[in-house]
């Protein structure tokens, strides 16, 4: 397979896949600008930060499966690649110790005013006395909005530290999330406002999607107590510009954040606003998984969904849908020959049936095998009948779901 890497890669990973027989081609450099100019026979795309945009997507004839070395993909369009059948896979949860670390340090670079005296120091300035106010963050109140592998990562070290960590409950959480919460020792509440009501500090770890963006607005922030901590190590967009800095400025909230809005696509750039120079704010440069623990885990990873793909299945699949669809289900048990698929699939399409999914197991032997069928569309009797004639078909069922067809 010819995959290209638009973003930096470890080198022995690279190896791996070539040592593989994959075609690998590294340009870490590449903008979202130049990208469509190098998909030509490009079979799989890697990438970390870098944006795939439609027209990337529509320049690459060959392309099926775009891998994101990490956990969010709003830097990718989904939209655009599902269109076009083309795989969408991510590397969820590598690099959560990473940024939660990250986390912890803002908090406690904006408690202990580390930064400042820092630059103090540096600049041949003792000042003791202004230095030693700090409040401290044993037995304070952390919110933590978005408990996945990252929220759960910070809970555990905030819980280290003493604090008191809240978040909201959610019923659809598995049953290991949920053991994994209780044993934190994370406390659940009901509503957002419980939430917030006498948190010291607020820690984001939710994607960027159209229910998040925003989210930390002046409705939000007007329940915080005067002097909370924000702190944002998710995505930049979550959180409003303006009203942040009107609160700061108002009631001397204060924010520790790793990602910013409009923040630069590329590595390095001239670049200021108003909320990164604010003296409120504590601020990294979107690094929160970059450590290099957490970019080898991530590069395993990658490493693993390309060689899963190879072997015809998929890993951390973000575009396929995830729930059963078509009005009927055909089950067809057959002998394990060449054509006996594509004759069932040829009636099915002489009766107006759509296919929408298909599944076929090969029992042990390679003498039979069972194929699941989800169709939109009753199954008649003449079509059931038409499908058992079929010389290497040894059965078929059928049975109605009442399920949602796809749009």
């Amino acid at each position: 397979m010819k995959i290209l890497f638009a973003d930096a890669v470890d080198e022995s990973r690279v190896t791996r896949l070539r040592d593989a027989g994959h075609d690998c081609l590294v340009d870490a450099a590449l903008s979202a600008d130049e990208l469509p100019e190098h998909m030509a026979g490009i079979e799989a795309l890697v990438v970390r930060s870098t944006k795939v945009s439609a027209a990337a997507i529509a320049t690459a004839a060959d392309l099926s499966l775009i891998v994101r070395a990490g956990a969010g993909v709003d830097n990718i369009d989904v939209e655009a690649a599902s269109g076009r059948g083309i795989y969408v896979c991510n590397v969820p949860g590598k690099n959560a110790v990473a940024v939660a670390e990250l986390t912890m340090g803002l908090l406690l670079s904006i408690d202990r005013r580390i930064a400042e005296s820092t630059a103090d120091l540096r600049a041949g300035q003792w000042n003791k006395k202004l230095y030693s106010k700090a409040e401290g963050i044993y037995g304070r109140r952390m919110a933590i909005i978005g408990l996945g592998d990252i929220g759960l990562a910070v809970a555990e070290r905030a819980k280290a530290f003493g604090m008191d960590v809240v978040a909201i409950r959610k019923p659809s959480r598995d049953a290991a999330t949920t053991s994994r919460i209780r044993s934190v020792g994370v406390r659940l509440v009901d509503t957002t406002e419980e939430l917030l009501r006498g948190a010291d500090v607020i820690s984001i770890h939710v994607p960027s999607a159209p229910g998040t963006v925003g989210l930390v607005d002046a409705a939000f922030l007007a329940q915080l107590r005067d002097c909370a901590i924000i702190l944002n190590t998710a995505r930049g967009d979550v959180i409003d510009e303006a009203a942040l800095i009107a609160e700061m400025n108002a009631r001397g909230l204060r924010a520790g954040l790793d990602v910013w809005p409009g923040e630069p696509g590329q590595g390095s750039a001239e670049w200021s606003t108003d909320l990164s120079s604010h003296p409120n704010v504590v601020g990294t440069h979107h690094v929160g998984a970059s450590t290099n623990q957490a970019q080898e885990a991530v590069a395993d990873g990658m490493v693993e969904v390309i060689d899963s793909y190879e072997q015809a299945r998929l890993l951390n699949c973000v575009n396929l849908v995830n729930r059963p669809l078509g009005t009927c289900v055909i089950t067809v048990r057959h002998l394990d020959r060449v054509g006996v698929l594509a004759k069932v699939l040829m009636a099915l399409r002489g009766s107006g049936l759509n296919v929408q999914q298909m599944h076929n197991e090969v029992f042990e032997g390679s003498k039979a095998a069972v194929a699941s069928i989800n169709v939109v569309g009753a199954i008649s009797e003449d079509l059931r009948s038409s499908i058992s004639e079929i010389d290497e078909v040894l059965a078929v069922s059928v049975t109605e779901t009442g399920q949602e067809t796809s749009s």
